[in-house]
């Protein structure tokens, strides 16, 4: 397979590369091949992959370290209950 390298990308499209990337799970590589195939008006060359991200939804990293902080109350045993 040929590779390519792309020089001096503007930031809001480098940006809406990475935004793509990180809502689908998909590596910006995979999402600028992707975005390369449905401009170029071709199939996909294989399956998409199943993402439920969109009924999900995802965290942000702060979200994400919120809800651990929160549960970790939860990780602490309680030793006078397993006596």
């Amino acid at each position: 397979m040929k590779s390519l390298t792309i020089h001096n990308i503007e930031p809001e499209v480098g940006n809406a590369i990475e935004q793509i990337a990180q809502h689908t799970g998909l590596s910006q590589n995979k999402v600028i091949k992707r975005l390369l195939r449905k401009a170029l008006g071709l199939e996909e060359t294989k399956p998409a992959r199943q993402d439920f991200s969109a009924f999900c939804g995802l965290w942000s990293e702060e979200e994400a370290m919120l809800f651990e902080e929160a549960i970790r109350p939860f990780e602490q045993i309680d030793e006078d209950l397993w006596k």
